[in-house]
């Protein structure tokens, strides 16, 4: 009897599934790191804690938006906890320096927010599955920019991998001129030089990819430095709720692009908003905790589908590969480099019914859209 209770307690244990979560809650990503743990804090109240109804332990663990300690903390991971499933890093260069040992390791990584172009064509793996690619929301934006009639922009963002990502997207379909093209310091939060050099420009628009902390400095400095009437145009993450609540007024009329919307017409997605306010005060879910909570539910479907057999890599990246969870943003399907092929929305920050500053959905900017990359992609 004590020989079938110690075998029990063995197949017990070896069926937890753990998941690695590695978080922004510091540096410069900290406030896009808060709200993706509200999200993954849901997704997880949703599951009751479990994945596929199998037990599942959820390892959450601060990294500060360090590329250096992203690697610390998964080593870490997978030595001692030994994760069947990884996710969480905001910015790209995480997820670039802490893919090779995750795939070494077979282990999934479900990217939670960054989508690097070199993971979407010549370095794509089977291991890594994104939400989307870093470039598209950038190419939706800059096909509204041509539909605005914008015929000369200023182009802004950091100088890191996604930065250079998102500025070549919105020049890929942008076909109007670039009077200026502008690389700032990761975190940077005085805008000053920046702005002088806009002014001096004098574009018809701005572009801006600056996300979390970084875009509530600049529009606030912008607005405050007496542009407010050049238009912003920026892709979703620089115009996101964190940015709208922090900044509020100087918001009003900037358009932004984006795979996903909190007043997007679906029932899971309606449910998920209606829980997340519920939840956090009445504030609206930004993409960062719609894209965690899809990324808990995905693994979840994934488990369901092999029945639990987790041990079955090939098994479990078929299943990836072929959700069957219902998407908040609804229906999507996975290229050839297991980045979605999806819709692109426009969004404009204004006023719901509440009265509270907010994104409104404007409609569909680019439908069931490819990354420009698939075609390197040899796996």
């Amino acid at each position: 009897a004590l020989c079938g209770a110690a075998a029990l307690n063995a197949t017990a244990h070896a069926a937890d599934i753990k998941v690695g979560i590695a978080l922004d809650l510091s540096g410069p990503f900290s406030a896009l790191g808060a709200e993706a743990r509200d999200g993954f804090e849901l997704a997880i109240e949703k599951l009751g804690g479990k994945l596929g109804g199998q037990p599942a332990e959820f390892i959450r663990n601060d990294f500060g938006g360090n590329p250096e300690q992203a690697n610390q903390l998964v080593a870490r991971f997978l030595q001692r906890d030994g994760i069947d499933f990884f996710t969480g890093p905001i910015g790209s260069n995480a997820a670039l320096a802490v893919g090779p040992a995750l795939f070494a390791a077979k282990v999934p990584y479900l990217s939670a927010n960054p989508g690097p172009s070199a993971y979407a064509g010549e370095k794509c793996n089977p291991y890594f599955f994104a939400q989307y690619q870093n470039d598209t929301y950038d190419e939706a934006a800059g096909k509204v920019a041509n539909e605005k009639g914008y015929r000369n922009v200023v182009l802004i963002a950091p100088n890191y991998p996604a930065g250079k990502d998102h500025l070549n997207g919105f020049k890929r379909l942008y076909k109007g001129g670039v009077k200026d093209e502008i690389y700032t310091k990761l975190g940077q939060i005085d805008y000053a030089a920046e702005i002088a050099q806009i002014r001096a420009a004098k574009p018809d628009a701005v572009f801006f990819f600056l996300p979390g902390g970084m875009g509530i400095n600049f529009v606030k400095q912008f607005v405050g430095g007496g542009l407010k009437d050049v238009p912003l145009i920026a892709p979703g993450f620089s115009a996101d709720e964190d940015v709208i609540q922090a900044v509020g007024e100087p918001m009003l009329g900037v358009l932004n692009t984006a795979h996903w919307t909190h007043d997007l017409q679906n029932p899971a997605n309606t449910e998920f908003v209606a829980a997340f306010r519920q939840k956090y005060a009445g504030r609206y879910p930004s993409v960062y905790a719609a894209m965690a909570y899809d990324t808990l539910m995905a693994m979840d479907a994934a488990v369901r589908d092999v029945g639990g057999k987790i041990d079955d890599r090939e098994a479990v990246l078929k299943a990836l590969k072929n959700p069957s969870f219902k998407s908040l943003r609804g229906e999507f399907q996975y290229g050839a480099n297991n980045f979605p092929v999806q819709n692109y929305y426009l969004r404009e920050v204004g006023k719901d019914a509440e009265g509270r500053i907010t994104n409104k959905l404007v409609g569909t900017t680019l439908e069931k859209h490819q990354d420009a990359y698939v075609g390197a992609c040899k796996m």
